[in-house]
C-alpha cells in the first residue's frame, strides 16, 4: 500500500471545491489517510518548494502557495503515486486530458489546483514535512 502526499492549492480552496477534489480521490480507489487545512508561511514554502529555488517561477510559486490556505492530505492506496498523478492530469491545464481535477478546476499553470508527490522517495519526504506519524491513520 503507497502513500503520496495531495495538495489542494489555494485557487481550489477558494473556488470551494475541497469536497469535489477529495471525491475523485475516493471515488478512485485512495483512501484520506490524513488530511488538514494549513496556511503556509513564506518560510514554509520556500523549504518545501526549495528543489525549484533556482528555477524562474520559484518566488511567484511561494508567493502563491502563501495566498490562501491550503489542504494538505495523506492518500493511500495501490500505485497511491502514480494514480493521484492520473487524476490530477497534466501540469498545465489546458493540456490536462478530459476529466482531470486540473482540466475540471484549475486556471492556470500557475494556479493548478492540485500539488501530488512525483515519486515515492518525494512522497515520504513531502508527508514528513506536513505530518506527524501518529497523525497519520
Amino acid at each position: 500500500m503507497e502513500q503520496t502526499l495531495s495538495i489542494i492549492k489555494p485557487d481550489a480552496v477558494k473556488k470551494g471545491v475541497i469536497g469535489k477534489i477529495i471525491d475523485r480521490f475516493e471515488s478512485n480507489g485512495l483512501r484520506i489517510a490524513a488530511a488538514k487545512k494549513v496556511q503556509l508561511s513564506e518560510d514554509d514554502a520556500k523549504k518545501f518548494y526549495e528543489v525549484h529555488k533556482e528555477r524562474p517561477f520559484y518566488k511567484d510559486l511561494v508567493e502563491f502557495m502563501t495566498s490562501g490556505p491550503v489542504v494538505v492530505m495523506v492518500l493511500e492506496g495501490a500505485n497511491a503515486v502514480a494514480k493521484n498523478r492520473e487524476l490530477m492530469g497534466a501540469t498545465n491545464p489546458k493540456e490536462a486530458a478530459a476529466g482531470t481535477i486540473r482540466h475540471d478546476f484549475a486556471e492556470s499553470i500557475d494556479a493548478n489546483a492540485v500539488h501530488g508527490s512525483d515519486c515515492l522517495e518525494n512522497a515520504k519526504n513531502e508527508i514528513a514535512f506536513f505530518f506527524a506519524k501518529r497523525e497519520i491513520l
